[in-house]
Formats: C-alpha cells, structure tokens, sequence
C-alpha cells in the first residue's frame, strides 16, 4: 500500500496539483510531517528541478518555509529551478523568499552563479534584478561571477552581467585574472570583454 507521503512525492514529480489538494485535505499535516522527516529532496525540490511551478506556487502557499528547505547537496529548490532555467519556478521561488539567492550550495554556488555556470540567460537576469548582492559573491581564491563566466564560456551570460550591474567595483578586475584569461584568446568576444574591464 502506497503511503500519503509517497505519493505527494508521485504527484510533486508529476506536477498534479489536484492530488496535492486532495492529499492535503485527507491529511492536514502531511507537508507538516515532510518538511520535518525530508532529509533528502523535499516535493518542492522535486517540482522544481521538473518545472512544475503551480505545484510550487501552491505548496508554498501553504507552507512557505519549504522554500528555505535544502537537499543533501545543500542545494534549494531556487538552484535547482535556476541551474535548469525554469523562469516560472524562479520567480515564485523568489517571491517567497528573496534572501534564498544567496545561499551556497555544497560547492559554493549560489543561485546566480549555477544560472550563469548553465546559461540561463532569463533566470540570470531575474536573479540579479531580484538581488543585486547575489552576482557579488566571491568565490575560493577571489574568483567572482565574471570569473565563471569565462571560465564556462558563457559570454552571453558574462554580457548582461557587465551591461547590467553598472558598478566600477564589479567591472574593475584589473588585478585578476579575468584579464588575462580573457587576452589569451583572440575573438571578437574577449576583445569586447577587455574593452568594458579597462
């Protein structure tokens, strides 16, 4: 016999509101006991990384802190939707809770930094509209967002971000090593990227 908790799972990865409802109405403290005994990926992980953001939305009507929920890989539901690029989800993500883009996974990556790591260029530019500090994140040994974005190649990614966050600051990485990853390669590309970082 399958358990209550099975399948709010079943219907997590499969987007069906209507049995989370009916679920939720049979068994009022079902997402109660969830979010207490997940120590894994919780329904809203599930949804996510699926991109089933009504099944998100709804959830996190009813309990929002499931937002705040990280997996095994200290991983959100937010990196999960973002290094996917499912735009619906990120935004329902972020309206419950903003803050959640500047978590680190296990790896040091937040949100941002995964988008920006896979290309997604809209959940990239949601994010940091949502959160300027979040492209701001430094990583180990001083690498920033713009350091990842050469490093994976994602030039378009790398773009928006230095026409978007028009900070000196940001765009200032003279003493790194963006520079001279960027001049040893000779297409149009880095040569626009040295010209906007001098």
């Amino acid at each position: 016999m399958e358990t209550l908790e099975n399948m709010l799972f079943e219907a997590a990865s499969q987007g069906n509101v209507d049995t989370l409802k009916k679920l939720v109405q049979e068994d009022p403290i079902i997402l109660d006991r969830v979010i207490v005994n997940s120590f894994s990926d919780t329904p809203v992980h599930i949804a996510a990384i699926l991109g089933h953001s009504d099944f998100v939305m709804e959830i996190l009507r009813r309990r929002p802190e499931f937002a705040r929920e990280l997996n095994l890989c200290q991983s959100s539901p937010l990196h999960l939707a973002s290094a996917k690029g499912y735009i619906e989800v990120v935004r329902v993500l972020l309206s419950a809770n903003p803050l959640m883009s500047l978590v680190r996974d296990r790896n040091g990556l937040t949100p941002l930094l995964l988008a920006a790591i896979k290309g997604q260029i809209e959940v990239v530019k949601e994010l940091v509209q949502a959160k300027h500090d979040a492209a701001r994140v430094i990583m180990g040994q001083g690498q920033t967002i713009l350091h990842l974005c050469v490093k994976y190649y994602q030039i378009e990614a790398l773009k928006l971000l230095v026409n978007t966050i028009r900070d000196q600051d940001f765009t200032n990485c003279k003493d790194t090593q963006i520079v001279k990853i960027a001049t040893e390669t000779l297409s149009y590309t880095w040569q626009w990227l040295i010209s906007k970082l001098s």
